[in-house]
Formats: structure tokens, C-alpha cells, sequence
């Protein structure tokens, strides 16, 4: 019994031992710590404003070696993650076609970025130079790759809409050069109702790789509507007819079955149409018959189809 005492009371005492040689320990190391030191080290180098027609390519260096006055806090800091310093190449020199930056201009940049608490001692002392690429932008179209079926009776009234029709891009000369639309993703629409709109992701190419794109999806939009027919009769309209002739028209007017919706076909008048008959398209002196062409037709309908495409006719000569 006295002997487990003896042995629990040694246990406690290297227990308590440990305990103020980690806190003598730990006291001594932040205690050199937030003194001030000398050291070498390394930041990393990103670069930003290199101007609207310009794009960096590369750069003759992603780091520079630096010698700091510090306090071990900060140094240590570095050892688990490198301290980036951003370099402004708005002011970058060019001499022919190589860009370069000096090393006054960017070490007085480095020592803006650091703390008050850190002071830059020595740096090394190399001339940065750099690769850039001309950089156009041009507005291109949007080509929307979408499969409507409508449903029975229904057609779609009006023109798709998209949004943005057109976007811009941006990059180096010879990759916006091959761009002239942009698809968008596929997308298929069936027994269509009512009206819709959908987002699609654009399909940007992959080999596009320095290239930007104001957007990367569009609205496709469209309004459906219950159509209709209905039959309109129409005088027919001869051109070109040669100098002392007149002609009889067998007949004279046709019917045009129109299609569009309930509201637009209330309204159509037969002003609303032109149907011809042009005499100089005739290359068969012997023929009796004349093709009919329609001229004029409202917008909003979905299709105006003749249902006659030819007619007969005597051609008289004037006394």
C-alpha cells in the first residue's frame, strides 16, 4: 500500500515537472520571437494592370529574394505560407517589342506592401521582363441552338428573343480573330402551350483559353398561341406587261389561306396583301399560264400559302 503512494506521489512530480519545463520553454521561445531579426527570404509575385490592350503571357520571374528586418513572428509566418506581392505594370517600360519593368519600380511597390513592422534591407536586383499578347474585343452574335415542337393548334407568335443577343470578347488577337458567334447549349422544347422562357449556358470553346466573354448564358424566350386559318381572296396585280397588249387574268383574283392567331386574322384586310403576276418571268412564248407570286403579306402572320400558284391567260393585242 505505502509502496503505490510512493509511486503516485513520483508520477504527480514528473507530471508537474513537464508542466514548467513546457511553460519555461514556451515563455523563452515567444520571448525570441518578438524580437527583431535579419533573414533572408522569398515573396511571390503577382502582376495586375498591365492596360485594356494588353495581356501578360508570362513573366521572367514568379518570385523575388528578399533580405527583411523582422520579428521572429513574422519570419515564422512566412515558413507556413509565402508572402504574395502584387506588382502594378501600368508604368512598365518598352524598348522594340520587349516590356520590362526595373528593379527601382518594383522594390519601391514591395516596400509600400510591407507592415510598419518590417523593414526591406537588401533585394535582388534583377530587371523584371515580361511577354504580352495584343488584346481586341468585338461584339459577335448569339446562335441559339433550340428544337421548339409546338402543340397541336398552337404556333409561335413572333420572333425567339434572346438575351443579350450579341455579347463581347476579349483576348489576344489570334484567338478572337476565329470567333464569329457563339452557340449556345442545346435545349429542346416539346408540346409547347403557353408561353416560355429558359436560361441556357453558352458553349464556350475550350481551346479558348486567354479569351473573356461579357456573358456565359442568354434568356430564350417565346410566345405561343393558339392558331387559326382563314381564307382571303385577292385581286392579282400583272407586271411588266409588253406596250400595246392587255391581258385576262383566268382568274383574276386567288385565295391565300392564312394561318396566325385569332386576333390577327380578325383584322386582315385584303390591302393587306399583294399578289402578282409578273409577264417578263415567262420564257415559254407558246405557255398559257402565268406563275402568281405573293409580295406583300403581314408580319404577324404565321404563313400566307396561295392555293393556286398558276393561272390561264389570253393575251390581247390593242388596236
Amino acid at each position: 500500500m505505502i509502496q503505490k503512494i510512493k509511486n503516485s506521489l513520483k508520477k504527480r512530480k514528473v507530471k508537474v515537472f513537464l508542466i514548467f519545463l513546457f511553460c519555461s520553454t514556451s515563455a523563452w521561445f515567444i520571448s525570441n520571437l518578438s524580437e527583431s531579426y535579419i533573414s533572408n527570404t522569398a515573396f511571390g509575385l503577382s502582376y495586375a494592370n498591365a492596360g485594356d490592350d494588353l495581356m501578360l503571357v508570362s513573366a521572367s520571374h514568379d518570385k523575388i529574394n528578399v533580405k527583411l528586418e523582422a520579428v521572429g513572428f513574422q519570419f515564422l509566418g512566412f515558413s507556413f505560407k509565402k508572402k504574395n506581392i502584387a506588382i502594378d505594370l501600368s508604368d512598365v517600360a518598352k524598348d522594340g517589342r520587349q516590356y520590362y519593368l526595373p528593379h527601382q519600380n518594383y522594390t519601391a511597390q514591395i516596400e509600400k506592401q510591407l507592415p510598419n513592422s518590417m523593414r526591406l534591407i537588401d533585394i535582388q536586383k534583377d530587371t523584371l521582363f515580361f511577354d504580352f499578347q495584343e488584346v481586341i474585343s468585338k461584339e459577335v452574335p448569339v446562335k441559339p441552338l433550340i428544337h421548339i415542337n409546338l402543340a397541336k393548334n398552337y404556333l409561335l407568335d413572333g420572333k425567339l428573343e434572346i438575351t443579350p443577343a450579341t455579347i463581347r470578347v476579349k483576348g489576344p488577337r489570334n484567338e478572337v480573330d476565329t470567333i464569329t458567334n457563339v452557340r449556345s447549349s442545346k435545349i429542346s422544347l416539346t408540346d409547347l402551350t403557353s408561353d416560355f422562357s429558359r436560361k441556357v449556358s453558352l458553349d464556350i470553346p475550350n481551346d479558348l483559353h486567354s479569351t473573356s466573354f461579357s456573358a456565359t448564358s442568354i434568356t430564350i424566350a417565346g410566345k405561343v398561341s393558339r392558331f387559326s386559318e382563314k381564307i382571303m381572296t385577292v385581286d392579282v396585280k400583272v407586271l411588266n406587261l409588253p406596250s400595246g397588249t392587255s391581258i385576262q387574268l383566268l382568274p383574276d383574283k386567288v385565295n391565300i389561306l392564312c394561318k396566325g392567331t385569332i386576333n390577327t386574322l380578325k383584322n386582315l384586310t385584303t390591302s393587306d396583301f399583294e399578289v402578282v403576276a409578273d409577264f417578263s418571268k415567262i420564257r415559254n412564248s407558246r405557255s398559257k399560264r402565268i406563275a402568281l407570286g405573293i409580295i406583300k403579306q403581314p408580319e404577324k402572320l404565321s404563313s400566307a400559302i396561295l392555293q393556286e400558284t398558276q393561272v390561264e391567260f389570253i393575251l390581247k393585242r390593242e388596236q
